[in-house]
């Protein structure tokens, strides 16, 4: 006799809890498919539905399967994992909700059980290991391994590579990657290791800890440059805790919810005297935002840290919107559009103040994008684990890119890989850019005309 029979010979008094098959701590919360009611409003906001037309596809059908299992009517077993891991966990079905039900932490939360219940063997298991593991929980090592990636990239390995043909033997989708691998420069942990605050250029109007991000340090340092050298021009104080790490968003998606705490507790204590965490990776922010998630089962203090830590976490866009900017006045002459990435969107609600500042650029021409907030098909490492969806999301998310413009820009690192793959794919030429990064360099146009001022003045001057 099975347990979930045994359970049910007991008669009337079996709760529905004690039918789950749900079996480990940390199971998919009740409260959050209490209030589903299957409407249907969220079908149309769904990239991975848009894509199949299958209801298990669908945030209602994913919900009802979550359900299902909790009411011991499912396993969690290979048919139940497919739709789950499906999912890109762009949020955009709970911004669609009039109930606001949080599809997403459901599907992280079932994630956490499939894991336990299925762990990845074989080969998947050793990669998933060493980089979730072994590489992105250590500053060190990631700086290791981005010392490697620069040395392939200056060594002529990489141009050697790309002539060769060698790509070809790559699977597609990780070929695509390689093509537009940014390049890789010293990051803002190094650079500033030796200062325990960047000044504020000016007045010191604010204090402000930067969270780095652990690839975003290695693969897009450029980015986190320009957000220091944006915060400080506006009048910030900038600390770069040494202790903190992986914010562990790719951890949870992947159903590794005891690694995800073990982060979310040192970047906790790492930020702890910190009055505001200012981050520029939406994954990431948003991750940070849902700690307490994480904690929803654990002790009653480390729950409370981890709110008190959501409430002082805000994305760079809306952290300069809200506390005031200087507004540039060097023309950046250029036409673009902006994609909303998900988990800044639909994560943490911010959609227009990146808008803003961008508009605040003299010369810039905003041209607005068809659902710019649907998914790119990044989604943290989907391109790599489920490459075709994320495939089919991408072409559907490039057919809305107008025509004619110059830069795409965003706020989220995996989006801009992404959206780059697919500027390469379909022949287009878009440069794309983080919002921050568009900011900086009108401030560094303005410095720089600044100074051939005062140099012409000073000839002029000479000259009498």
């Amino acid at each position: 006799m099975s347990v979930n029979e045994k359970e049910a010979a007991k008669g009337p008094a079996c709760t529905t809890q004690s039918l789950s098959n749900y079996l480990w701590k940390d199971k998919p919360d009740a409260a959050k498919w209490d209030d589903c009611v299957h409407c249907g409003m969220c079908l149309e906001a769904c990239p991975t539905y848009e894509q199949t037309g299958q209801e298990q596809h669908s945030p209602r059908g994913r919900v009802h399967l979550i359900k299902a299992v909790a009411d011991g009517k499912l396993e969690v077993n290979e048919q139940f994992m497919d739709p789950v891991f499906a999912c890109l966990d762009c949020k955009a079905c709970t911004t669609a909700c009039p109930a606001d039900v949080d599809v997403g932490g459901l599907i992280e939360e079932a994630r956490g059980q499939i894991r336990q219940a299925i762990p990845l063997k074989g080969w998947k298991g050793a990669v998933s290991k060493f980089f979730l593991q072994g590489l992105f929980p250590h500053p060190g090592r990631l700086e290791s391994f981005g010392n490697l990636l620069k040395l392939y990239q200056k060594s002529g390995v990489q141009t050697a590579v790309r002539k060769t043909g060698m790509l070809k033997m790559m699977p597609d989708h990780l070929a695509a990657m390689e093509t537009v691998m940014p390049e890789v420069k010293q990051s803002v942990r190094k650079k500033y290791k030796n200062e325990k605050v960047v000044k504020a250029k000016g007045e010191t109007k604010n204090e402000v800890a930067f969270l780095t991000g652990c690839v975003m340090d290695v693969m897009f340092s450029d980015i986190n440059d320009s957000t220091v050298n944006v915060l400080t021009r506006n009048g910030n104080d900038v600390t770069i805790p040494k202790q903190q790490t992986c914010c562990g968003a790719l951890h949870v998606h992947a159903g590794d919810r005891d690694m995800g705490r073990k982060l979310a507790k040192q970047n906790i204590e790492a930020f702890e005297d910190a009055e505001t965490v200012v981050g520029n990776a939406a994954g990431c922010g948003c991750m940070l935002k849902e700690y307490p998630e994480l904690f929803r089962e654990e002790e009653t203090e480390w729950r409370q840290r981890a709110e008190a830590f959501a409430e002082k976490t805000i994305d760079v866009s809306k952290y300069l919107h809200d506390t005031g900017y200087e507004k540039p006045h060097a023309k950046i002459n250029t036409r673009l559009t902006y994609h909303d990435a998900c988990h800044l969107a639909h994560g943490q609600g911010v959609r227009q103040e990146p808008r803003d500042i961008l508009l605040d650029i003299p010369g810039v021409e905003m041209v607005p994008m068809a659902n710019a907030d649907r998914c790119c098909g990044s989604a943290g490492i989907y391109n790599i684990t489920n490459p075709e969806m994320a495939g089919d999301v991408l072409e559907s998310k490039m057919e809305n890119v107008p025509d004619e413009v110059e830069m795409i820009s965003m706020g989220n690192p995996g989006c801009m890989l992404q959206m780059a793959m697919g500027v390469e794919k379909y022949g287009r030429s878009e440069k794309i850019v983080h919002t921050v990064q568009l900011l900086d360099w009108a401030y560094q146009k303005e410095d720089e005309q600044r100074r051939d001022n005062h140099a012409g003045e000073k000839r002029v001057e000479n000259k009498r």
